[in-house]
């Protein structure tokens, strides 16, 4: 199985080509990274600066660098859509969808909640294959509370760095990380959110899944919230929610979403998250006032 990437501007196609063409991981059976098209954001200069770099460095493992997403598609049977800027991925995807190609894309899934809704739609209609994760999602602490170790979760709060880039909802960049190990473990069915500060000033979130059930995010503080974390409560106890285990443990998800065709993560989940996100700026924009998914989801359709 050939693999490709679209999009040299963020360090996880170095993880990626790298552990597909000189470690050869587990569940590859075969799979290499022949072939990528560099072009990611055009305007963000954290992510084009990267590019000549990264472009050389897959270059040295093998990969024939291609001047565009159609050239692209006639080498390759499944894309890595790694983009950093979310505001191409629709433009992006689109291509990959009319030739059929099951896609995995990298955080943020889009620029907007209106896109992410565009991207899940087209796919559906194309009957394509694509999913969306954060790394964060499959640590090994996280998925043993997602699946139940812990019994049902009544509460959970996590923590990440939540860099902020402008052309994007504040999480969307960054606080993503957490945002995502949060809903791993609590699941669908957010009813509104809340956005505030912490007393240190960082941004927290607060979600109401109902029936008493809560769901916190928070901005990393690099003391007593440093890097990745957090905790879930259970109807059996606690457990340790939220750490960065590396970028292998997203990858065997990609690989097994490629050699089966079956999505790890829905997309209603993934809708949900994004406008769980895009609920937190709606109530930044309204003074820290309770905003409803539902509202942000009827506004971006």
């Amino acid at each position: 199985m050939r693999a490709g990437i679209i999009g040299l501007d963020t360090s996880h196609v170095l993880a990626f080509t790298k552990a597909l063409n000189t470690m050869n991981p587990p569940n590859a059976e075969g799979m290499k990274m022949v072939a990528a098209y560099p072009k990611g954001s055009s305007d963000i200069k954290g992510s084009t600066d990267r590019v000549p770099e990264y472009t050389e460095k897959v270059k040295a493992m093998g990969v024939e660098i291609v001047d565009s997403i159609d050239a692209l598609l006639t080498k390759v049977d499944v894309v890595f859509l790694e983009s950093n800027d979310g505001r191409v991925h629709l433009e992006q995807l689109r291509p990959c969808l009319a030739a059929k190609k099951p896609v995995f894309i990298d955080k943020p899934v889009a620029g907007s909640l209106k896109e992410a809704l565009a991207i899940y739609a087209e796919a559906k209609k194309a009957g394509v294959p694509i999913f969306c994760s954060s790394s964060l999602r499959f640590s090994k602490q996280t998925q043993e509370v997602r699946n139940g170790s812990i019994g049902k979760v009544k509460s959970a709060e996590t923590f990440s760095p939540a860099h902020i880039e402008t052309t994007h909802p504040d999480l969307y960049w960054y606080g993503v990380h957490g945002c995502e190990a949060l809903y791993t473990v609590m699941g669908t069915g957010c009813i509104s959110v809340k956005r505030g500060t912490t007393e240190d000033g960082k941004i927290m979130v607060t979600g109401d899944w109902g029936n008493g059930r809560t769901g916190i995010f928070r901005e990393e503080n690099g003391k007593d919230r440093k890097s990745y974390g957090g905790k879930a409560v259970g109807e059996k106890g606690e457990a340790p929610i939220g750490k960065y285990d590396n970028y292998d443990v997203l990858l065997t998800a990609i690989l097994d979403f490629f050699h089966t065709g079956k999505v790890p993560v829905t997309a209603e989940e993934t809708i949900e998250l994004y406008a769980f996100m895009e609920a937190a700026d709606e109530s930044k924009r309204k003074g820290g006032a309770e905003v409803t998914l539902k509202e942000v989801l009827e506004k971006a359709k």
